[in-house]
């Protein structure tokens, strides 16, 4: 537990980077927009973990390395994410539960449940962040920070293409037989 009695900045404030010169009020929105698909990552995140440990049976290794890929992948954008924040004068969003409050998306409950199951849940939140950082691309455009809008278009492309390949996992073609899943 810290022992300091005063914040330095407080969750929420958003002090003009001297280096930047984003004005505070565009910062504010930006930050926000930022900690939003922060916690939406960290969430998708956290679901995707979970799916690459319970996964099982005959197409168990390929989906359990993939998943494994695509959290580390949303890790590294998480961490870009809040880098991005900080340096706008933020303070980013940090810890699992506040993630869920702040997430504009939902994760499945706690139970397990089958690898098609839990890849339509997946591919449920890939749109919705998918959605999300168009939305924030924009913002971030109309605020002339090209920058931001870079750093979201790399992620956007990343979530794009997991998403993408989540949706192939889930066609009906596969070399496991009907029978052998009943």
């Amino acid at each position: 537990m810290s022992t300091q009695k005063q914040a330095r900045q407080r969750y929420g404030d958003v002090h003009e980077s001297e280096a930047l010169r984003v004005p505070e009020e565009k910062a504010e929105q930006l930050v926000d927009a930022l900690n939003t698909d922060l916690a939406a990552t960290y969430v998708l995140y956290h679901q995707i973990k979970k799916h690459h440990w319970l996964v099982e049976g005959a197409e168990f290794l390929e989906i359990h390395e993939y998943l494994g890929e695509v959290a580390a992948d949303l890790e590294e954008g998480a961490d870009l994410l809040a880098e991005r924040a900080q340096a706008l004068g933020g303070v980013p969003l940090s810890g699992g539960a506040n993630y869920e409050e702040h997430a504009p998306v939902s994760p499945e409950d706690a139970d397990a449940y089958d690898i098609r199951t839990s890849l339509e849940n997946d591919l449920k939140i890939f749109g919705d962040i998918i959605e999300m950082l168009r939305e924030h691309i924009q913002l971030a455009n109309n605020l002339g920070d090209y920058n931001t809008e870079e750093l979201l278009r790399d992620i956007l492309e990343d979530v794009e293409e997991h998403g993408h390949h989540v949706e192939h996992y889930l066609e009906d073609d596969t070399l496991v037989s009907q029978g052998t899943l009943e």
